[in-house]
C-alpha cells in the first residue's frame, strides 16, 4: 500500500526482498540492512519530517510513550516486526531505529533441513530435549538467532500441553492451539498499569502452565524462572544473552541477584545447577553463518561449581559429538531417543 510517508515506502520496498533480517536507520541519509549476515548500506534516503512522524506513528500504535523524557521506545510494527527507537535528542542526526524483520514463514526442524547447521541426527537430538520435557536455556549473542532457535523449539512441542510464554516485546512466532501469550509493559500513553516481566512470571505459575518460555531473560525473573523450573514445569525454555555455556550461567547468577534476595552465591548455583538441564550455545562462524556451536549438559554440582561438559561441538563446519554421553540419557530415552544413538554418531 502506498502512502505519503518515505519511511513506510522504504519498508515496503524492503519487505519484498529475500534474506533481509534488519534494517538500521542511523539517519535519514544513513540507512543499512542486514543480508545474509552482512551490513549493508543502502544508496537512498527517506525525509527527516517523515522518519519523525513515523516514530510518533510507532509510538501510538503500540501505546508506548516517546518523547525527551521516555527517550527509548521498544514495539512492534503491523507486520510483527520488533523495533528499538532512541529519540533524536540522544541520536546524532535524529531518531535512531533498529527493526528485526518478522519472519512470515513459520520454520520446524524438519521443514528446514540444514538449519543452523545441523544434520539430522543433532536434529533428532534437540527434539528429543523437547520431548523429554528438559529445560533449555537458548544462549548467543547479539544476531545469532536466538529467538529463531527457541522458535523452532516451540514448534515441537506436544500441542496438547498448555504453553505460556513472557515477552517484553513480542517475536516468537509458532503455532500451538494451547497457547497465552503475556507481554510486559512499562505503561502507557493512555496511563495503563505497568506489568514487569516478574509479576508475569510470577502469575503464570497459578495459569496451570505445563511449560513457560520467556523470550529474553534480562533481570530478576530469573529467580522466578527457576523456582517455577524447579517445582515441576519442566520442558521450560529461555533465551538469554551470552557469548558461551559458561557465561550463560554467570549472567544467570548475575541476574539472580537482581530480584532482590540475598541469597548466597552457593545456594543460586545449586538452583540453577538443579533446574536448568541444557544450555544450547548459538553463534556465528567467520563467514557469518549462524550455527549450533555447543550443547552443553549440566551435569552435576561440585565445590560450589556447576559441572558442565559439552555433548556436541561445533569444528570442521559441522557440530561433531564430543563422546561424552549425557547423563540424562535415561530421560531422553524415554523421549524417544535411541538407546544406541552415540553409538554411531
Amino acid at each position: 500500500m502506498e502512502s505519503n510517508n518515505s519511511v513506510w515506502n522504504l519498508l515496503n520496498e524492503i519487505g519484498k526482498k529475500q534474506g533481509i533480517t534488519e534494517i538500521i536507520i542511523n539517519r535519514s541519509d544513513l540507512i543499512f540492512v542486514e543480508h545474509q549476515g552482512e551490513l549493508v548500506k543502502l544508496n537512498t534516503k527517506v525525509e527527516p519530517q517523515d522518519l519523525d512522524n513515523f516514530v510518533e506513528e510507532i509510538a501510538h500504535l503500540n501505546q508506548k510513550k516517546f518523547s525527551p523524557e521516555f527517550p527509548i521506545m521498544d514495539g512492534s510494527l503491523p507486520d510483527g516486526s520488533r523495533i528499538n527507537v532512541i529519540a533524536k535528542e540522544y541520536a546524532q542526526g535524529g531518531p535512531a531505529v533498529t527493526i528485526r524483520k518478522y519472519l512470515k514463514n513459520i520454520k520446524t526442524f524438519d521443514g528446514a533441513p540444514g538449519i543452523f547447521s545441523l544434520d539430522p541426527k543433532w536434529t533428532k537430538f534437540i527434539k528429543t530435549l523437547v520431548a523429554s520435557k528438559c529445560n533449555v536455556m537458548v544462549s548467543g549473542g547479539t544476531g545469532v538467532g536466538k529467538t529463531t532457535f527457541l522458535n523452532l523449539l516451540l514448534q515441537e512441542i506436544n500441542p496438547l500441553q498448555r504453553l505460556i510464554t513472557i515477552e517484553d516485546t513480542r517475536e516468537l512466532n509458532f503455532q500451538l492451539p494451547n497457547v497465552v501469550r503475556l507481554e510486559a509493559r512499562t505503561g502507557s500513553f493512555t496511563g495503563g498499569t505497568a506489568l514487569a516481566m516478574r509479576d508475569l512470571v510470577k502469575n503464570t505459575l497459578r495459569m496451570r502452565p505445563d511449560r513457560i518460555v520467556i523470550g529474553e531473560v534480562r533481570g530478576g525473573e530469573v529467580f522466578d524462572l527457576l523456582q517455577a523450573m524447579n517445582t515441576g514445569h519442566d520442558g521450560s525454555m529461555a533465551s538469554v544473552h551470552a557469548n558461551n555455556p559458561g557465561e550463560c550461567l554467570n549472567r544467570m547468577e548475575n541476574l539472580y541477584l537482581l530480584s532482590g534476595y540475598d541469597v548466597p552465591v552457593r545456594a543460586i548455583r545449586q538452583q540453577i545447577g538443579s533446574a536448568i538441564d541444557f544450555v544450547i550455545q548459538l553463534k556465528r562462524t567467520r563467514e557469518g553463518q549462524r550455527v549450533v556451536g555447543q550443547i552443553t549438559e549440566l551435569a552435576g554440582f561440585e565445590a560450589d561449581k556447576i559441572l558442565l561438559q559439552d555433548v556436541g561441538v561445533f569444528k570442521e563446519g559441522r557440530l561433531q559429538f564430543t563422546g561424552l554421553v549425557p547423563k540424562r540419557m535415561a530421560k531422553l530415552v524415554d523421549g524417544g531417543l535411541p538407546k544406541d544413538f552415540f553409538v554411531s554418531t
